[in-house]
């Protein structure tokens, strides 16, 4: 399967939660990034796929300008759900970069602005967390302790 072919496979697949197949689009040693969550790596990376996919059954996905060579690609995706914590819509938009290896995607870096999500999802505490100077750092705080309790639940190393 030519890269440009994976990165589809990989967007349809997530348009229509089915995580299985996503994450076969993935390399085993997979290095996954965002702001929310920092740098996951395998099964973490999996892990967190199967969480937000199996919590957010009022998640819509919506992705475009999908393209790739034989070691680089990209793709824009936007997200619309409801956070769970808040009760609030968000709409994410994001730039989606990656890299290559044996077929698979082996890094996957999403790059969103991290202060217009906590604002949609978090409201007034974004902006007191912001102007405290920690919004990332406890964003990804909560965020890995969701994934590891989520792991952990479920028996994943």
């Amino acid at each position: 399967m030519l890269n440009q072919e994976l990165l589809e496979h990989f967007y349809h697949s997530f348009k229509y939660k089915n995580v299985e197949d996503m994450i076969a689009c993935y390399h085993d040693e997979i290095e996954f990034s965002d702001p929310a969550f920092g740098i996951l790596k395998g099964n973490e990376a999996k892990s967190m796929w199967r969480m937000l996919l199996g919590s957010n059954s009022a998640l819509t996905i919506d992705y475009q300008n999908i393209s790739a060579d034989a070691d680089k690609g990209k793709a824009h995706w936007k997200a619309e759900y409801v956070f769970s914590k808040t009760n609030r819509k968000v709409i994410n938009n994001v730039l989606a970069t990656f890299e290559f290896k044996d077929g698979k995607i082996y890094k996957h870096k999403d790059s969103f602005d991290l202060h217009a999500w906590a604002k949609q999802a978090l409201g007034f505490k974004a902006m007191l967390l912001s102007a405290l100077g920690i919004l990332q750092p406890s964003i990804q705080r909560k965020s890995r302790a969701a994934l590891k309790a989520y792991m952990q639940k479920n028996n994943v190393a």
